[in-house]
């Protein structure tokens, strides 16, 4: 099995609705986002790809156009700001695209990542 990443990185603001009280991400707040994009192919292409990166660009634009320093409650509704919730959204916008999508990775801090992969 072949397997290739592609990287994204974006800013945006989000507040967690349903976390205890006085916890830290009740606040507005916000973070310098990283999405890590898995594709995964038995086989080589003609070019002898998975998916050309270029094929890619898409995605770029939806973050910048969309996402980019903007508020994501306000874009992707309240239930959605979480990293894992991110990746599940963006693991489907691709996968609706790409079929060789097989993972996303989600990161809000250099620390922490949130990943789907059906």
């Amino acid at each position: 099995m072949y397997t290739i990443t592609k990287e994204f990185h974006f800013s945006a603001s989000h507040q967690l609705f349903g976390v205890p009280e006085g916890h830290q991400c009740a606040r507005l707040h916000g973070h310098n986002y990283i999405v890590v994009v898995e594709l995964k192919a038995a086989e080589l292409n003609a070019c002898g790809f998975v998916r050309d990166y270029l094929d890619l660009a898409p995605l770029k634009r939806y973050i910048d156009d969309e996402l980019d320093h903007r508020h994501l409650n306000d874009v992707l509704g309240d239930d959605m700001v979480t990293a894992e919730r991110m990746a599940k959204h963006f693991y489907d916008w691709c996968h609706a695209k790409w079929p060789e999508v097989s993972a996303v990775k989600v990161s809000e801090t250099p620390k922490t990542w949130a990943e789907y992969r059906p």
